[in-house]
């Protein structure tokens, strides 16, 4: 989509769009309801200077709308070496050790059951092995300063959405 058909749609279709980049009814309405938009970094910028005023209620929300990463057979399919992957996936996930992805799965369920949801991280362009070690380190945070690493991760998240999803 242009950034024109963007600023075009209806407000209720624009804010479907923005929902497609981040599940956050608050967020999504917010971003349909100042348009028009002059750039991308217009966008970006507005989204990022929103971001901290949402509610814990809101970022659990965006949380909700991701799959979990921890079921084995998602992650063997997601590391696996195939043509469908993008180049840069390819190049970090290529042989994924299995000890790797079942210790990510032990981790996220741990995660979820302390948290009450699922860990959040923007795993573009990321290895199994780095997404363990960032479990790791997060895991032994409290939920309140969870949910703020998953918030700025979920923000990174809809950036790269909104680069996708937008073209010149």
């Amino acid at each position: 989509m242009s950034l024109d058909e963007l600023n075009a749609l209806s407000e209720t279709e624009a804010y479907q769009w923005f929902k497609s980049c981040c599940e956050s009814t608050t967020w999504s309405t917010f971003m349909a309801q100042s348009r028009p938009f002059t750039s991308l970094e217009q966008i970006k910028k507005i989204a990022t200077e929103k971001w901290p005023s949402l509610t814990e209620e809101d970022y659990l929300e965006a949380f909700k709308a991701h799959p979990m990463i921890g079921d084995i057979k998602t992650l063997e399919a997601k590391y696996a070496n195939t043509s469908g992957l993008a180049e840069q996936e390819q190049a970090s996930a290529i042989g994924a050790d299995p000890k790797v992805l079942q210790e990510l799965h032990r981790l996220n369920h741990l995660y979820l059951e302390k948290n009450h949801f699922i860990f959040i991280i923007c795993a573009t362009g990321q290895s199994a092995e780095a997404m363990l070690a960032a479990i790791k380190e997060r895991i032994h945070n409290d939920t309140k300063t969870e949910i703020a690493l998953a918030a700025q991760q979920q923000l990174k998240i809809a950036l790269i959405r909104i680069d996708k999803g937008l073209t010149a």
